[in-house]
C-alpha cells in the first residue's frame, strides 16, 4: 500500500476527494467540541473558567509533536525506499506542526499566568517545546534551500529523524523534572481530570487532527503542482 501511494498520481486521485473531507469534518467536530466546551462544562473548582483553554492547548501540543512524528517518518522512508512523495509528505507537516507548537506554547503562557503567577517558566516542558519550535523553523529554512538548491532531500531527511530526540524529552520532561508544570494529566489508561470537564476535549482534539490531515494534503498538493511548473517551465526553456 506505501509503495502504492508512493506514486504521485496515485496518491493526487485519493488526496483530491479526501482533503475536503478531512477540512469539513475537522471543522464540524472542532466548532462542536468548542461549542460544548465553552458553554456546557462547569469551571474548575481551582483554576475557575481559565480551564477551558486545555481544549485548544491539549491538540496543539499533541500536534505540535504529532507533526514532528510525521516528519521523521516520512523521513525514515524517503532514506530507506527513496519514496519521492515522503519528502513531499516531511515538507508538507513542517509548517503546520510548528503553527501548532506557536499555539501550544502561546496557549500555555496564557494558561501559566493566572494559574502560575508568570508567563513563562525555563523548566523542562516548556524549554523542550520551544527547542521543538526552533527545530521546526530550522528544517523548513533547511528543506526550502535544499530544494532552491536543487538538492536530493537526504540532508532535510536526515535532520527530520536527528530532530526525534525532542520528543521523549518533551513527553517525559514532567516525570524527569520536578518543576512548576503540572504532572501528565493524560495519559491512554487514566485521566485526572474530571469528566464533566474531559469529554469536549475528544471533540477538539479530532476535529484539530483530521483538519491537521487535511492540511497536509492540500500542502502535498501544492507542492506538487509546484514542481510540475518548475518541470514544465525548464523543458520550455531547454527547448
Amino acid at each position: 500500500m506505501i509503495h502504492a501511494l508512493a506514486n504521485p498520481v496515485r496518491f493526487l486521485k485519493i488526496a483530491k476527494p479526501l482533503t475536503p473531507v478531512l477540512v469539513w469534518g475537522g471543522l464540524a467536530l472542532l466548532l462542536f467540541g468548542a461549542w460544548a466546551g465553552l458553554t456546557q462544562t462547569p469551571p474548575d473548582y481551582l483554576q475557575g473558567e481559565t480551564v477551558r483553554i486545555l481544549y485548544l492547548h491539549v491538540p496543539a501540543a499533541w500536534l505540535g509533536m504529532g507533526g514532528w512524528s510525521g516528519i521523521a517518518i516520512s523521513s525514515i522512508a524517503y532514506l530507506v525506499w527513496r519514496h519521492p512523495l515522503a519528502a513531499v509528505s516531511a515538507r508538507a507537516c513542517a509548517v503546520p506542526g510548528a503553527l501548532f507548537a506557536a499555539i501550544c506554547l502561546a496557549t500555555g503562557s496564557i494558561w501559566g499566568r493566572p494559574t502560575w503567577g508568570t508567563w513563562w517558566q525555563w523548566d523542562g516542558r516548556l524549554t523542550s517545546m520551544l527547542l521543538l519550535f526552533f527545530v521546526y523553523l530550522a528544517y523548513i529554512a533547511l528543506s526550502r534551500a535544499d530544494a532552491a538548491r536543487g538538492g536530493d532531500a537526504r540532508i532535510p531527511a536526515l535532520f527530520g529523524v536527528a530532530g526525534t530526540v525532542l520528543l521523549p524529552i518533551i513527553r517525559y520532561s514532567v516525570v524527569w523534572w520536578n518543576t512548576l508544570h503540572q504532572g501528565q494529566s493524560l495519559s491512554l489508561t487514566k485521566s485526572t481530570i474530571d469528566n464533566a470537564i474531559l469529554w469536549p476535549l475528544a471533540f477538539t482534539l479530532s476535529g484539530f487532527t483530521l483538519l491537521f490531515a487535511g492540511i497536509v494534503l492540500m500542502r502535498m498538493r501544492a507542492i506538487l503542482a509546484s514542481s510540475k511548473v518548475e518541470a514544465r517551465m525548464r523543458r520550455m526553456a531547454a527547448a
